[in-house]
């Protein structure tokens, strides 16, 4: 009885899921592709002016699409960004306002009481996959398999050795579901070729893919480069001293034009299984390029500040048939906006305590986002942006900085004693938001 019983209950819960896909497919809605990059910066692709790297595919996305000049990373770090694309909320209030890192902190994870957009999306009949770079929780209780997606393939650290996928602390970490199972292979091509796989088993139902590459993070390795780290390496960060400039240069170089390979290999298979026009595609950078090597353009700062090349960074939107070609867009966008959105382009209940925005209507119509202050927050610093003005806290107690974005993008005029009443508004917004989000974290 019990044999049948179980028998029973599968064939139930089949039959619930293949209806749940055939449903939303006859209703037309969209697959999901997120594609993001890990340490760009604004300015390191060709679209978005660079004369260093080439990337045809995602010139092309671009063209085919939209292209965003005001787009922003959550954090200008690596697992707070992630933790926010996925949750559709400010990282401090989940809990994920800094790195998790591999040394100190291999207990801590994204609790899987939040609800993922993998696990909101599933809801409404879709098959959903991962294949990359998690960033927010190394024990098994935080994989993604535990947090809404079907499949997943990839690393749960902050990276690694691109050959042999040992990450920084010399841990072998990489990933089948929740089962530790290395393979042979450069990880840039890896995340491409389950990616692609992926896409070809479930070209009949509707599907979300995640694709959070490693590329072009450090260690900087490309294709034909050797493996550095074995288990129990303890190197720390020294390779980046033993490469010139030139070789860095020349390695990250090849490995940004290696991820838009691999993005090329993603739209093409969507063309010839003739699936593009109803697959929306997404790219983006989690934060951006570090201070030693690649280029933020013409904004101040980089990676793990809060200067505009801490955290604007290059995004495209795709999706052929439904959103123009050609399109350059101004809107002040963050990446915890995405899950909003994928779940109104699907159709589905939008969830009440989502921070971000959907962007559908800005996407399809080109109807103006709702006026907003957004905010960032990492180690003790803070800013607000509200429309063309940003305000910054460089340091606890350390006086406020404000700059008008619109006439000064790259952050060199200081006008705070020249806009007083605004800088004690938006000081008190700041001193709110920061109260709520870190208070929503400790309840």
């Amino acid at each position: 009885m019990i044999v049948k019983f179980n028998i029973y209950l599968f064939c139930v819960s089949f039959l619930t899921v293949s209806t749940l896909s055939c449903a939303a497919q006859k209703a037309g809605k969209p697959n999901i592709i997120i594609i993001m990059a890990d340490d760009m910066g604004y300015g390191d692709l060709s679209c978005y002016g660079s004369t260093l790297i080439n990337t045809p595919n995602l010139d092309k996305m671009a063209a085919e699409g939209i292209k965003f000049t005001d787009f922003h990373s959550n954090g200008p770090v690596c697992s707070p960004t992630r933790a926010a694309i996925l949750t559709g909320k400010y990282q401090q209030r989940v809990g994920i306002d800094g790195v998790v890192t591999a040394k100190h902190d291999r207990d801590k994870g994204l609790a899987t009481a939040e609800v993922t957009f993998a696990e909101a999306i599933k809801g409404e009949g879709y098959v959903t996959g991962m294949f990359g770079k998690w960033h927010v929780g190394y024990q098994k209780t935080f994989n993604p398999i535990n947090q809404g997606f079907d499949e997943y393939i990839g690393y749960v650290s902050g990276n690694v050795d691109y050959h042999s996928h040992i990450d920084q602390e010399g841990y072998e970490d990489w990933w089948n579901g929740d089962t530790k199972q290395n393979e042979k292979g450069y990880s840039t091509d890896l995340i491409t070729e389950h990616s692609v796989d992926f896409i070809k088993r479930h070209k009949d139902e509707p599907f979300l893919l995640y694709i959070p590459h490693e590329a072009p993070h450090g260690p900087f390795q490309g294709r034909m480069s050797k493996a550095e780290r074995t288990v129990g390496w303890k190197n720390g960060s020294k390779q980046k001293n033993n490469l010139s400039e030139e070789e860095l240069n020349s390695i990250y170089k090849e490995m940004v034009e290696v991820m838009d390979e691999g993005v090329g290999e993603v739209l093409k298979t969507l063309k010839e299984l003739k699936i593009d026009k109803k697959t929306l595609v997404f790219f983006c950078s989690d934060n951006g390029a570090s201070k030693k090597v690649g280029s933020n353009g013409s904004l101040k700062g980089y990676k793990s500040t809060l200067w505009e090349g801490g955290h604007r960074v290059s995004a495209i939107a795709r999706y052929p048939g439904t959103i123009k070609p050609n399109q350059i867009n101004n809107e002040t966008i963050l990446t915890m906006d995405l899950f909003p959105t994928i779940m109104d382009f699907v159709g589905a209940k939008q969830s009440e305590n989502l921070d971000g925005v959907s962007l559908k209507d800005n996407l399809l119509k080109g109807e103006a986002l709702p006026q907003r202050e957004v905010f960032w927050g990492y180690v003790g610093r803070k800013v607000i942006r509200q429309g063309d003005w940003k305000l910054m806290l460089p340091k606890k107690n350390a006086e406020p900085l404000l700059f008008n974005l619109k006439t000064d993008i790259s952050e060199n005029n200081n006008v705070a004693s020249e806009h007083p009443e605004l800088v004690k508004t938006m000081l008190k917004k700041l001193e709110t938001w920061s109260d709520d989000v870190y208070a929503t974290s400790k309840n």
